[in-house]
């Protein structure tokens, strides 16, 4: 009689400790630390073969990972109707060739034909800063005329990666998708020393660039044209500097184009990829789990939907844990 007493009791405590699991189990299941995560939105861009067209994509068709966690998606919406907005920045390089000037009227194009749901601004890297010759407005005529041919010189301080700095800095929140069309050649011109040097480098601005991008959620898309100078027959600083824009666009979540180191023809095709990525992107909020402090986190994104691929910023900033 004891011993099945001791057994019943046994029976017991295992079933109330099964009990005790289940909502942990049932956490884990939906994306880990439930209990403290926090809610991050971040801007998708999904994009398929050419030729073929979008599938729906639904909440439960996308993957989002943190480390070795599978977070809980929360809310998963085309960027349409009400929340098309859109902050869309054309920087450009003042070191630039002025036979940039060719391209203009396919920029121009490009701007005349965006909805209204998106406010343009229009700016000239120059001396570590920007020069903004139009703030962001949903006048798309106004804003093609501001455009104009690049000085065809760098100034005395040069550097694309620590003007964009300066420009996300002063970008105002509206709350919309915040993207920039970067024109440039890539070259650092600050790091003058560099430019006699062979090999290819990696310049540490544009690490800096791409932290603030994600922080502020920004993508940041290049295009490449070749500047002004010497520095566009060195075949090293040339290299590196496409190299670094690549980079830049990769952590940001943007696309990066280039024909060789060689001038396009047109930027046309280019611009109408870019339009492609515009109309095909997505707003995803996911819990996210918070260390101590505030700190970027790097996410990654799947789907299971076949033939489809999910692009976003490699890393996301995180809310601190309050507790």
């Amino acid at each position: 009689m004891k011993i099945l007493k001791k057994l019943w009791k046994y029976r017991t405590a295992f079933a109330l400790g099964i009990l005790m699991l289940i909502p942990l189990a049932q956490a884990a299941g939906k994306g880990g630390r439930s209990s403290d995560s926090v809610p991050v939105t971040t801007t998708v861009t999904a994009t398929v073969a050419n030729g073929k067209r979008l599938p729906d994509i639904r909440p439960q068709d996308v993957v989002v990972r943190q480390g070795k966690d599978k977070l809980r998606v929360v809310d998963w919406v085309p960027a349409q109707g009400q929340r098309a907005g859109l902050d869309l920045f054309i920087l450009i390089d003042d070191a630039s060739d002025s036979h940039l000037g060719g391209q203009l009227a396919d920029l121009r194009d490009f701007i005349s034909h965006q909805p209204a749901s998106t406010s343009i601004g229009i700016g000239y890297m120059r001396n570590t800063t920007v020069e903004i010759v139009q703030p962001f407005t949903r006048d798309h005529v106004r804003t093609a005329n501001t455009l104009r041919l690049p000085f065809g010189s760098p100034g005395a301080f040069s550097s694309p990666y620590l003007s964009t700095i300066d420009l996300l800095k002063r970008w105002p929140d509206s709350g919309n998708r915040r993207e920039v069309i970067m024109i440039t050649d890539g070259i650092d011109r600050t790091h003058r020393h560099w430019h006699w040097s062979r090999g290819l480098h990696t310049n540490p601005d544009v690490e800096s660039a791409s932290r603030v991008a994600q922080r502020t959620g920004t993508i940041i898309h290049t295009i490449y044209y070749p500047g002004a100078g010497p520095w566009r027959n060195n075949y090293w600083q040339a290299s590196s500097g496409q190299m670094d824009m690549a980079r830049l666009s990769s952590k940001t979540g943007g696309q990066s184009f280039y024909l060789g180191l060689q001038a396009p023809v047109s930027f046309a095709p280019w611009l109408n990829n870019l339009q492609r990525t515009l109309d095909n992107q997505y707003l995803l909020s996911f819990a996210a789990n918070p260390g101590k402090k505030p700190a970027l986190q790097a996410v990654r994104l799947d789907t299971e939907v076949a033939g489809v691929n999910l692009a976003t910023q490699e890393a996301v900033w995180v809310p601190g844990n309050r507790q």
